[in-house]
C-alpha cells in the first residue's frame, strides 16, 4: 500500500509536553505510583511506555517498571496479518496481579489491539485495574473500549491513516496522517 503524506499533526515538541502531561495524569488519577506498571504494546508503545516511565520519575522520583508486550498471538486478525506472523517476545518480568497496569499505545483506531493486550494481560494475572494511555485517538472503535489518558484526538476518515514517528524507531518524532492510494 503507498501513502502520501496529508499533514503533520504532531511535532517533536508537542510529542513531549504531551507525554509529561500524560504522566502528570497518571501519576494524578492513581494517587502516586504505589502498584503502578507500565506496559507498551510492541512497538512503538513500547517507548512511549519507558518515556512515560522517565517523565513519571521526575515527579515521583520513583522507578516505574516498564513491561512489554507482543499480541501477534492474541489478534483476532492474525489470519489476514500473514501465513507467517513474525511473533516477537513479551518481556514481563514482574508479577500484575493486583498491579494498576497503564496499557501505552500509539494509536487507538478501532479497539481490537488493546483488546488483545487486555487479553495477553489477563493470561499473566488477576491486574487490580488495567488502563490505556494512547498517543493518538483516532476514532472508528469496533469495540467499546476507550483510553483513560489521551495525548490527542484527531478525528479521521477510514481512508487515512495515523504516522506515528519516534526517534527510536524512526529517526524522528512526529505525528502525521496520510492517505492510503
Amino acid at each position: 500500500m503507498n501513502t502520501q503524506e496529508k499533514i503533520v499533526v504532531m511535532k517533536e515538541s508537542e510529542i513531549k509536553r504531551t507525554l509529561v502531561r500524560i504522566a502528570h495524569e497518571i501519576v494524578e488519577k492513581n494517587k502516586g505510583v504505589t502498584d503502578l506498571i507500565l506496559i507498551g504494546i510492541r512497538t512503538r508503545g513500547v517507548f512511549l511506555a519507558k518515556r512515560l516511565a522517565q517523565e513519571i520519575f521526575k515527579i515521583e522520583k520513583k522507578e516505574i517498571p516498564v513491561g512489554i508486550l507482543d499480541i501477534t498471538l492474541y489478534r483476532d486478525d492474525l489470519s489476514l496479518v500473514a501465513r507467517q506472523p513474525l511473533v516477537l517476545k513479551t518481556e514481563i518480568s514482574f508479577e500484575v496481579s493486583q498491579k494498576k497496569i497503564v496499557l501505552v499505545d500509539d494509536v487507538l483506531y478501532t479497539g481490537r489491539t488493546v483488546r488483545a493486550a487486555m487479553d495477553a494481560i489477563v493470561d499473566l494475572g488477576r491486574p487490580q485495574v488495567i488502563q490505556l494511555a494512547v498517543l493518538v485517538d483516532r476514532g472508528h472503535r469496533e469495540l467499546p473500549i476507550r483510553a483513560d489518558f489521551i495525548g490527542k484526538n484527531i478525528p479521521t476518515s477510514r481512508k487515512e491513516i495515523v504516522k506515528v514517528r519516534l526517534n527510536e524507531v524512526d529517526g524522528e518524532d512526529k505525528v502525521g496522517i496520510v492517505n492510503k492510494t
